[in-house]
């Protein structure tokens, strides 16, 4: 049975201000995590849940992301020639991941925020549903974050965002979803969104991160917010503020996520996404623990 939605949007224009002087030249789409760069976490993710149009909106300064997908036959043939199959085969595979996903780029167009580039997309699809990942988020689950969303939005047919517990503490940083049903199995039926409340504000104990099934009915409220935009040229276009004027009116559901999920927006998070990733590899964890150990000398679990 072919999946109920092909498409996906990977918003790729940011300045990646927060890790700055690091994303000066680099994109922060390309820092790695583990072995790969960030946004190829993204891909994969979307790959293995059967996504096969794949759109990056991308802006100026980001051409390393295409040139990092695109096929380099003379590379390859290089290292095979010079007997290093292991890394001619890894370089292939990243060109095979490309076209599985049929990747395609989008310049950003339009009044800042980051509803523009998935309208930039939406203009691409019709009124086919599309998954919007952001490409600095990575998740490690058994069952993709992305697959997890498509089932969600199969049972609904709705609009969906991700959600994962929070700490009621940690509201001021999320937009925290106002439940109005459990259905059992982490699917939520939600009113809306409040942006960053106060702990003693906050209307449940989840937060929305990144991930979302987005529907015809959110690609035309963002169509309403940027006519509005450009008639008073003030503000920017919020796929949160999209999905809250929808919401008013019409179904939007959660889905809590099975998993564990690593921003890497920021250098603090960044540095705990890369600590996690070295610690799970079979060869590089063992190294790190040791390392650790001798810096604090206490005893730590080769667990």
């Amino acid at each position: 049975m072919p999946p109920t939605i092909r498409r996906a949007v990977i918003p790729a224009a940011g300045l990646g201000s927060r890790l700055l002087p690091l994303t000066k030249a680099t994109p922060k789409e390309m820092l790695p995590v583990g072995d790969k760069p960030v946004i190829e976490h993204t891909v994969r993710e979307l790959v293995a849940s059967g996504v096969t149009d794949i759109t990056i909106v991308v802006s100026g300064g980001k051409s390393l992301i295409q040139e990092h997908f695109r096929p380099n036959p003379a590379l390859v043939e290089r290292l095979r020639a010079d007997g290093k199959t292991a890394y001619a085969q890894a370089v292939e595979e990243v060109a095979d991941l490309a076209r599985e996903g049929h990747i395609t780029y989008l310049d950003q167009h339009g009044p800042y925020g980051n509803g523009t580039p998935v309208l930039n997309a939406a203009r691409l699809s019709g009124d086919e549903p599309m998954l919007v990942l952001w490409p600095d988020d990575v998740f490690v689950a058994e069952v993709p974050r992305a697959q997890q969303l498509i089932r969600a939005y199969e049972a609904t047919g709705c609009p969906v965002l991700a959600l994962m517990p929070m700490d009621p503490g940690d509201s001021r940083r999320y937009g925290v979803p106002m439940v109005k049903e459990d259905l059992g199995d982490g699917l939520l039926r939600i009113s809306g969104l409040v942006e960053k409340p106060e702990p003693a504000a906050a209307p449940s104990a989840y937060a929305a991160i990144g991930g979302y099934v987005i529907t015809a009915g959110i690609v035309d409220e963002l169509r309403e917010q940027t006519a509005r935009w450009y008639e008073h040229r003030g503000g920017e276009i919020y796929l949160t503020d999209a999905i809250n004027a929808y919401a008013s009116g019409r179904a939007v559901y959660g889905q809590v996520i099975s998993g564990r999920w690593y921003d890497t927006g920021n250098p603090a998070d960044y540095l705990v996404a890369q600590m996690a990733s070295a610690l799970a590899h079979p060869e590089y964890g063992p190294v790190l623990r040791r390392l650790a150990r001798d810096l604090d000398g206490t005893a730590v679990s080769e667990g």
